[in-house]
């Protein structure tokens, strides 16, 4: 990433050209749905401990994807586009326009 201000659609070329390995797209797509499943949790159940465990599903497992990756996670430098990304890219994922397992031809890089 460089030291122009990129658009939002050029930071999500790039934030897909840093999530090209299955698992680490397997890692992001868990750690949204699991952050879905505790917020739903917590609002029918009413017991507000259980948010501490939303850092552990938002930050660490698709913080841990990039493992896989071997790269540096985007949210480092650009924390609020790389959470738009994160669920930008979990509902592409269940819509079937993003694959756990990408084509290299669609990527911006």
């Amino acid at each position: 990433m460089g030291k122009q201000k990129m658009t939002y659609g050029e930071f999500y070329g790039y934030y897909l050209s840093q999530h090209q390995k299955p698992m680490n797209r397997v890692f992001h797509f868990l750690g949204i749905f699991f952050t879905f499943w505790i917020l739903i949790y917590i609002i029918y159940s009413g017991q507000e401990r259980f948010f501490w465990y939303l850092p552990l599903t938002l930050l660490a497992l698709p913080a841990f994807g990039h493992v896989f990756e071997k790269n540096t996670p985007t949210g480092i430098k650009a924390p609020v586009r790389t959470l738009m990304s994160d669920f930008r890219f979990f509902f592409e994922l269940i819509s079937g326009k993003e694959k756990f397992r990408p084509k290299n031809d669609n990527i911006i890089r």
